[in-house]
């Protein structure tokens, strides 16, 4: 199955979805932190927590971070949940290097490491990690279905799957407002702050494209996990999924 937001890529050429991702957030690594908690206004930490929150009763130790981008999950992770290691892993170089500096400055670079890793083939073992997470990435997945199959194997039975992904409010006034804020103020400030005039209208349309709530839900069953279920913040803004192995 093809989902609508596989279809959607940054740039307008014959690359594969997996390659432009690359490509777009390596170009934007330096300003993607700043962009990023300004487009949410700071939400994102909140928004982080709560996810990390639902975790804590496994009480993991060992994490994996998918899609890690430059580390602010995996931080924070360790903050609040003290697990014994976290591998971060991401597609783009140049995103995971701003996390390496960001885990050394933090004395953190013994329990967090950082792998270039492709969630379509991770080249790890079955049954290796207590619990996975992922925070605004898998809309970016090129292939969904291949990506949940893989975080699951590598999971250990009865290890939990956080994600945090980026949705739209379906209720009046928050539909109307989210749509200005979308067209408008996504674009505009990346533009004015990131040297990649696309990636910034990509965002919009991948989270516009990504499916959500239910049939999110439906998809991590059909993928193998159970007790799939989600949790909506901040209007809608941002939906949390949970599901075990």
């Amino acid at each position: 199955m093809t989902y609508e937001a596989e279809k959607i890529v940054p740039y307008s050429d014959s690359e594969n979805k997996g390659v432009q991702v690359e490509r777009m957030f390596d170009s934007i690594a330096e300003n993607y932190d700043t962009l990023n908690h300004t487009l949410s206004m700071g939400i994102d930490r909140g928004w982080r927590k709560k996810g990390l929150t639902a975790l804590k009763k496994l009480n993991p130790q060992s994490i994996l971070d998918i899609a890690t981008g430059t580390g602010d999950l995996a931080i924070q992770a360790y903050d609040l949940l003290k697990p014994q290691s976290i591998l971060g892993t991401d597609i783009s170089e140049g995103m995971m290097e701003v996390g390496r500096q960001k885990a050394a400055k933090a004395g953190l670079s013994e329990v967090i490491r950082f792998e270039r890793q492709d969630c379509m083939n991770l080249q790890l073992e079955d049954n290796s990690f207590d619990a996975a997470m992922v925070a605004f990435g898998v809309r970016n997945f090129e292939d969904l279905d291949k990506g949940l199959k893989e975080i699951l194997r590598v999971l250990k039975p009865g290890a939990q799957l956080m994600i945090l992904e980026l949705t739209s409010p379906q209720n009046f006034p928050m539909k109307q407002a989210y749509w200005l804020y979308s067209k408008l103020f996504i674009p505009t400030i990346g533009r004015l702050i990131s040297k990649d005039k696309t990636a910034y209208s990509y965002l919009p349309k991948s989270i516009k494209a990504f499916i959500q709530g239910k049939d999110m839900v439906s998809t991590l069953l059909k993928n193998g996990f159970k007790e799939a279920s989600y949790k909506t913040y901040t209007f809608g803004i941002c939906t949390m999924y949970l599901a075990s192995k």
